[in-house]
């Protein structure tokens, strides 16, 4: 470690970098450990010269192991020259750069290391971005293809799309070390699933496939255990053969070695007979001892014969290790053969599948493309509707333009009358001063009996105003009764489905129809949203007459309609929310079939519960709209009295127009004889 700081700071001084801090602290925290141990700068920002003179120390460093840098804010030239570094390193075997949003120029880098490097064996690259350009990631993918070393690659939340998949599937055909492969929480779809699928019936080394948190069917992900499954079962049976192989060589060489070893030792001993009886022979001094050495010869012999039998039983042995082998290569054969006619049979079957889901796919659009139609249709007749709002407050505002004409029309025949009544006083001062008393009582009469009038009109226009606030009032209550009851009800189905998706964890068909029952409660709420969306429109049409009272409905209306798109929204991401907790859990389900059979009465009971509770959301809907309806009908009444009460006031008022001018008209020639 040392030598290694002493390196760094060396070559930080030739190039006129300021040694970092940071990683001068950890090293001097790691200062004494031995050969073999790992390199810890996690969450340290490394600067791009520092991350240069890292890549030369680390160039011929026999040190490290492992090296980890997640988080440290890798710029991507400093990450180039980091891994140009480690192209040449022969120690390093596990190689850690997570969260350091790697992009283009760190995928090639990437990819010159994996064709470089001939030690590497774990590379963790969870949290970058290796996947947004696909020219580079197109080079990471050519250089695992080549790599021979590496056994784990995580590419976790790496933003890999169907195209990026299907490069890095191109990848595992080739490659034939890889036996790890972590690629959850990016965008691979169920074309980059189809992709795998293809790469995995001839790459048979994997055997660790994370694939969740990427939209890929059921289906297909088990396919794909499937296939690990076979990868797995293939390696363990090869590492049995290997290992049996193995012992088998081994006996044998020990046999061979055995045979040597008395072979020798018996030219060994023919050898020292022969010297034996040669020196007997030129010796030649008694028979006896001719004699014992023809018993020594004939006891050689037999030993011989003994070696031979032992040698004719190690043959036969090793004939019989042979035919084992055989055996074992035909079984390995057969085994290959059933495996081959399994993946066919799978593949058929995903291949049915794949049409099933394909059929399922096409009326899920079917029936979205019909939803839209509909939903531009309401829309189509919305906007209708606000036209006709639209043409009706121009009548209103004409109608009230027409009353303030009329008005002032009254008024200029009024101030003629009036200047009629002065020219006629000053004519007939004398004549008409006993006139002036009586019409001055008339007219206090007159003013009294219209004041009376005005007061009564004006109390049943506050009364009617009040009432009609009353009913906005109830009206108000009534929707946010509807709005929390929506919402209790909305709260009570989330409640229901936590607790099955926590404790029950049901089959993907149970799920499936969930979605289904989801889906129609939602078609429900549109509808019943669309249906409150005609009634707002027919109550504004109604309420057209009263422009100020039709300002405060729009606006309440509009804030109902956002409150509504609000709950549509919260809806469709609970909806998708639960379909990617749905695609999570669905791997883990898998491992718990058996232990479901018991929860089924449970599930049951639960979706009678879920239908007792609809049903009665369904009832209060129901008798909030006929509350709602009866609330409009009562306004209806009431707008249609206040219509009425007008058009009785528009008629008294010309009643008394005419009475006036008739009485205006008509004194002068009235008193005419008096004169």
């Amino acid at each position: 470690m040392e030598d290694f700081r002493r390196t760094y700071l060396r070559l930080c001084k030739e190039g006129g970098v300021e040694p970092q801090e940071s990683v001068l602290a950890q090293l001097q925290e790691t200062r004494g450990v031995a050969a073999g141990s790992r390199l810890d700068l996690r969450g340290h920002s490394l600067s791009v010269d520092t991350c240069a003179v890292l890549g030369k120390v680390l160039h011929k460093d026999t040190l490290f192991t492992e090296l980890a840098l997640s988080d440290c804010m890798l710029t991507e030239e400093g990450a180039k020259l980091l891994l140009n570094g480690l192209c040449a390193n022969t120690t390093v075997k596990v190689l850690d750069l997570k969260g350091n949003n790697l992009r283009s120029t760190g995928a090639e880098a990437l990819g010159k290391l994996l064709v470089r490097n001939k030690t590497l064996c774990r590379l963790v690259l969870e949290w970058n971005a290796l996947g947004m350009w696909e020219e580079a990631f197109s080079v990471f993918c050519e250089g695992l293809a080549t790599n021979a070393c590496l056994t784990q690659l995580d590419l976790r939340n790496n933003q890999i799309n169907h195209q990026g998949a299907s490069e890095l599937c191109l990848a595992l055909k080739r490659n034939s070390t890889l036996q790890e492969l972590d690629v959850r929480w990016n965008n691979i779809g169920l074309l980059g699933g189809r992709s795998f699928l293809e790469a995995l019936q001839q790459n048979r080394t994997l055997t660790h496939l994370e694939m969740a948190g990427n939209n890929i069917p059921s289906d297909t992900l088990k396919a794909l255990e499937q296939a690990m499954d076979h990868n797995s079962d293939r390696q363990s049976t090869m590492r049995e053969s290997r290992s049996r192989t193995q012992v088998l060589s081994k006996e044998i060489q020990i046999l061979k070695e055995e045979k040597g070893r008395q072979f020798l030792s018996l030219m060994e001993t023919i050898d020292k007979q022969r010297d034996e009886m040669g020196r007997s022979t030129r010796s030649a001094t008694t028979s006896i001892h001719v004699g014992q050495l023809q018993e020594a010869l004939n006891e050689r012999k037999s030993v011989v014969n003994s070696l031979t039998a032992k040698f004719q039983m190690t043959e036969a042995a090793l004939a019989m290790s042979e035919q084992k082998n055989h055996n074992l290569g035909e079984l390995l054969t057969r085994v290959k053969t059933e495996k081959d006619e399994q993946r066919e049979r799978q593949s058929r079957e995903r291949k049915k599948e794949q049409e099933d889901s394909a059929l399922r796919e096409g009326k899920l659009l079917r029936e979205m493309n019909s939803m839209s139609e509909t939903n531009v249709q309401l829309k189509n007749k919305l906007e209708k509707m606000e036209s006709r709002c639209k043409s009706q407050q121009d009548q209103i505002f004409e109608l009230k333009q027409e009353l303030t004409n009329s008005t002032a029309e009254l008024k200029l025949r009024l101030a003629q009358a009036e200047e009629r009544l002065e020219m006629e006083k000053k004519r007939s001062k004398q004549s008409l001063e006993d006139m002036d008393n009586l019409r001055q009582k008339e007219v206090d009469h007159v003013n009294r009996h219209l004041d009376e009038s005005e007061r009564a009109l004006q109390d049943r226009i506050l009364k009617l105003e009040g009432q009609r606030i009353q009913l906005e009032e109830e009206l108000s209550r009534a929707k946010a009764a509807c709005v929390t009851e929506r919402a209790q009800a909305e709260e009570e189905l989330g409640k229901v489905r936590v607790q099955v998706r926590l404790e029950e964890q049901q089959r993907v068909s149970g799920l499936e129809e969930k979605l289904r029952g989801l889906r129609q409660s939602r078609d429900e709420s549109q509808s019943h949203c669309s249906q409150q969306k005609q009634t707002i429109a027919e109550l504004q049409a109604r309420s057209g007459q009263q422009s100020i009272e039709t300002d405060g409905l729009r606006r309440r209306i509009e804030e109902l309609q956002q409150e509504l798109s609000g709950k549509d929204q919260e809806k469709v991401a609970e909806v998708s929310r639960v379909r990617v907790e749905l695609q999570e859990q669905m791997g883990h389900l898998q491992a718990e079939r058996t232990a479901q059979g018991g929860l089924k009465e449970k599930i049951a009971a639960l979706e009678r519960e879920m239908k007792v509770l609809a049903s009665n959301h369904r009832e209060a809907i129901l008798d909030k709209e006929s509350e709602i309806s009866s609330l409009f009908e009562k306004l209806r009444l009431r707008e249609a009295e206040i219509q009425r009460m007008r058009e009785d006031e528009a008629q008294r008022a010309s009643f008394l127009q005419n009475a006036i001018l008739t009485y205006v008209q008509g004194s002068p020639l009235h008193y005419s004889p008096k004169k």
